[in-house]
């Protein structure tokens, strides 16, 4: 099994949070999305995950070495691709070309989860869904009464389905995919001027390819700063017998309400931490109440309160009692 994770985006809505860190790895609980993705996908998959390919940007190596771990951490090969041109989803896969043989995921970097199924390889593929309120704001799949995928429809004016695609696609062939890909390719076939993913989908079916739906529980956005935030507190709920806190580890006058992220190295003096918040390695808190917060490295703040806040990394913050999202090397007094 390969996993191929576009992540070639600017992150424009996660600004200034993206302006130093590439979006997939801003940190939820003390790990990057993506690392979390890759965890979550192997749990479902149950098979050995043989490489896991990222199609970037320029992001220099050290962000490149980092993936390469992640993939590493699940006992998979990394590989790295580049996407030099936004030229829509279809082609940033296409750009993983020698990744996409046998048994291939593509999983977009924005996006985490939680699913209790086991993947259904029966079919030739399986895209992930998630029922939703407002279906008209998704790309959702109408299905017919054997639980196959009859159809994909954009953002429906009408009501034609609740299930919304979620951005990860189970393929039993790679080489299937890659096949209606390049077509659509040298035809030049467009949607709102790019190569959309979706036509390639829609072409495998035309040709008799099963689809089936894989429902997931919870789908967690990590498109904006609310959105990460919440997405934050829930990864701390579901996963929160990873972050227990030993008593001892702080003292000064501070209470801490779990569940919350403290990584190594952190400073806390007279303070209430939580519930939900994250806080990143060599940050100093003092004299502060924070909760539903990530606090990321090399912080330092002092009497500050607040909640609903996103702070980047190396930021000074002295006496600001309110919401914040503010990136890195960030001074406030």
């Amino acid at each position: 099994m390969n996993i191929i994770i576009p992540m070639a985006g600017m992150g424009k809505r996660m600004r200034p949070h993206t302006l130093t860190v590439p979006k997939p790895l801003l940190p939820i609980a003390g790990k990057p999305i993506v690392q979390r993705l890759v965890e979550d996908i192997a749990a479902v998959c149950n098979d050995p995950i043989k490489e896991v390919a990222f199609v970037i940007g320029e992001f220099g190596h050290e962000v490149e070495m980092q993936l390469l771990k992640i993939a590493e951490s699940i006992g998979a090969e990394g590989r790295i691709y580049y996407q030099d041109e936004a030229l829509g989803t279809a082609h940033a896969v296409m750009c993983a070309t020698p990744s996409l043989y046998g048994e291939v995921i593509v999983a977009f970097a924005d996006t985490l989860f939680k699913a209790e199924f086991d993947l259904d390889k029966s079919a030739d593929s399986t895209i992930w869904v998630h029922k939703v309120n407002n279906p008209s704001q998704f790309g959702v799949v109408k299905l017919n009464d054997k639980n196959e995928i009859s159809d994909f429809v954009e953002k429906p004016t009408e009501f034609v389905s609740d299930l919304a695609i979620i951005g990860i696609y189970y393929f039993k062939d790679g080489e299937n995919l890659l096949k209606e890909i390049m077509y659509l390719i040298d035809n030049d076939i467009k949607d709102k001027g790019e190569y959309q993913l979706t036509n390639a989908l829609e072409n495998m079916k035309n040709k008799g390819l099963i689809f089936k739906p894989g429902e997931v529980e919870e789908w967690l956005d990590c498109g904006n700063k609310d959105a990460t935030v919440f997405t934050n507190q829930r990864i701390l709920e579901i996963k929160k017998n990873e972050f227990l806190i030993p008593n001892e580890r702080f003292n000064h006058g501070t209470k801490i309400i779990e569940p919350c992220f403290i990584d190594q190295d952190v400073v806390i003096e007279n303070c209430t931490i939580g519930p939900y918040v994250s806080v990143g390695k060599g940050t100093t808190l003092k004299n502060c109440t924070i909760s539903n917060s990530i606090v990321q490295k090399n912080c330092h703040i002092e009497s500050a309160n607040f909640t609903n806040s996103m702070i980047g990394n190396h930021v000074t913050i002295n006496g600001q009692p309110q919401e914040f999202s503010i990136g890195d090397y960030s001074t406030l007094n």
